[in-house]
């Protein structure tokens, strides 16, 4: 099967417009997350990772000359837009094809388009036509683990042989429909998370859209190469997770196979550590369960938040570039551990070997999927 590459990423977030400042923010300790008084998406004050005016009008100016596009289309083209133009060679896009993971797109203008507009597919076609990617369009919205389910196919498309490219882009906007459903849940915290710390109190919600590009071809300055990945299914609740982690070890473990390597070579993991309860309790074990307590662990959404259909492929970006710096990314807001299971918390921006890591997801409906990325 061939190889599969990242050969360029974006993210745009609280945090920046690129990757790079999403680096130089960790490597700072700045966080994206502030509180907010907006009474047109909450009646209470609210915690948040918010894009700014100014980077939504830098996104609208960039995609001002394409056809209509809605602002959750225009934020993904704006991604795209910038990971094509870092690359060292223009990218062959009859060759390419284009994966749209997003779980609410354009939800907010429920009631005021045509339903036609609403449609995830619709979207992702208006999206890849702007970019000028004439191949095969595919959306992926399988709750919290869309963004990794989106690589994984990309994988797969890549070693089938399908397509020499894709073109893989996590998307979603906050709203008052998505606040409004979790806090419903009583899962939003009244702080900035605190993954995996005996304190959390849950979800700090965020937005964002990050693109990877996958390739067979390994450039000049590929960034790391995908080389394992597996879903699962907890089928335990709707939306509370598996309370063994014995399911996510299943994915982790099949992953962790498919890259031929084993759980002690795993130098450090991304989780998805959503900071409620359930979903960090239900990690440890499943870290537990894979042989996985010595590897350093952090997760990313102490810095932007839970961004959703984004999650998988930014926090992906981020792994990639651990690789690529050879420095562990610390887990924000982490003071004191609160799971059952002694994982190894990174609690520092620390250098140390990196060849093989590790990222994890979970959502609604008992769903989990993993990833192993590699070094170059």
């Amino acid at each position: 099967m061939s190889s599969v590459y990242a050969i360029a990423s974006n993210i745009i977030s609280a945090l920046g417009m690129d990757t790079a400042a999403h680096w130089h923010a960790v490597a700072e300790g700045l966080t994206g997350i502030k509180k907010y008084t907006d009474t047109s998406l909450s009646n209470a004050p609210f915690m948040a990772a918010k894009l700014d005016p100014a980077q939504l009008q830098a996104i609208q100016e960039q995609t001002k000359n394409a056809a209509p596009l809605s602002p959750f289309e225009q934020l993904a083209a704006c991604s795209i837009q910038k990971t094509l133009n870092i690359l060292d060679e223009p990218l062959d896009l009859k060759q390419t094809a284009f994966i749209l993971s997003t779980t609410k797109g354009n939800i907010e203008l429920l009631g005021k388009v045509p339903d036609e507009r609403i449609l995830l597919y619709y979207s992702a076609k208006k999206i890849a036509d702007y970019s000028g990617i004439p191949g095969k369009t595919f959306v992926i919205s399988h709750a919290c683990v869309s963004g990794i389910v989106a690589l994984q196919y990309a994988m797969r498309l890549i070693q089938a042989g399908r397509y020499k490219h894709v073109i893989v882009t996590g998307a979603d906007r906050f709203s008052r429909f998505v606040l409004n459903g979790f806090q419903s849940f009583q899962a939003i915290s009244d702080e900035p998370c605190r993954p995996f710390d005996a304190g959390r109190k849950g979800i700090t919600l965020g937005e964002a859209a990050a693109t990877i590009i996958l390739s067979a071809t390994k450039t000049e300055h590929v960034l790391g190469q995908l080389i394992g990945g597996a879903t699962s299914n907890d089928a335990n609740h709707i939306s509370g997770p598996s309370r063994t982690g014995e399911e996510l070890a299943m994915a982790i473990a099949a992953a962790i196979k498919e890259a031929g390597i084993t759980p002690a070579q795993i130098d450090m993991i991304s989780a998805h550590g959503t900071a409620t309860p359930y979903n960090d309790e239900m990690e440890s074990k499943a870290f537990d369960l894979a042989g996985l307590l010595r590897s350093p662990v952090h997760s990313f959404k102490g810095y932007i938040g839970h961004t959703l259909g984004a999650a998988g492929v930014l926090e992906s970006a981020m792994v990639l570039e651990s690789l690529r710096h050879q420095t562990l990314i610390p887990s924000a807001g982490f003071e004191n551990l609160g799971v059952p299971k002694p994982i190894t918390m990174s609690t520092q921006f620390t250098p140390a070997k990196i060849q093989y890591a590790l990222k994890t997801a979970s959502g609604f409906g008992g769903c989990n999927a993993t990833a192993v990325w590699g070094k170059v």
